[in-house]
């Protein structure tokens, strides 16, 4: 993605930290006519030993994304952060424009399936951990032929992160707005809050 040098974030647990707290991921590659596919799923991140990054999840079975990553299995994985409008009329002057101040993570990733029923019930423990921890013992209680149909049913796939790429885009190269924009996503909604607390943390609009 584009990303200017002041909207790339210096701390490298920031991407981290985004993809697990906006899970639900835009999953990109070709399909068979060089054409970008897309699916939305959920995905859980795994933090390896060394240092690297491997991303847990599935689709529908009937989904022809499965065969174009078999086919094809480098993909971009992207995460959408809190997101907002910000209006020109926070700056001290007026010859200024709109713009969208947001967060994003942008994984560029080798693609390998996971088939057989002990490593499909992991990655799918990982997810129900995430979403929905009080269903483990439901789903440990399910019936094991009904278990493997349910598995026949989804294409999991592990996602090894080869590049990453975090945009934290706060308008930081305009200072002289900073103070008026923190105030304005104070009292907005969730997502313009959300990007109030990244200015503090960012230390954009306050006091020093």
């Amino acid at each position: 993605m584009y990303l200017p040098p002041s909207f790339a974030a210096k701390d490298p647990g920031m991407a981290r930290e985004l993809m697990r707290s906006h899970p639900f991921a835009s999953l990109i590659s070709n399909d068979d006519e060089g054409v970008p596919f897309v699916t939305h799923l959920p995905l859980h991140l795994l933090e390896e030993e060394g240092g690297g990054l491997v991303l847990l999840g599935h689709v529908a079975r009937p989904n022809p994304h499965a065969a174009y990553l078999r086919a094809r299995p480098q993909a971009v994985v992207t995460f959408l952060g809190p997101q907002a409008y910000m209006t020109p009329r926070v700056y001290p002057d007026l010859a200024r424009v709109p713009t969208w101040n947001y967060l994003a993570v942008h994984a560029t990733v080798q693609a390998r399936e996971v088939s057989g029923f002990g490593d499909k019930d992991r990655l799918l423990k990982h997810l129900i951990h995430d979403h929905d921890p009080a269903y483990a013992a439901q789903w440990r209680a399910l019936d094991e032929d009904f278990q493997q149909r349910l598995m026949q049913g989804i294409a999991a796939f592990e996602f090894r992160v080869t590049a990453l790429q975090c945009k934290i885009k706060l308008n930081q190269h305009r200072p002289e707005a900073h103070a008026a924009m923190l105030a304005a996503y104070d009292g907005g909604n969730a997502d313009e809050r959300a990007l109030a607390g990244w200015m503090r943390r960012l230390g954009l609009g306050e006091a020093s």
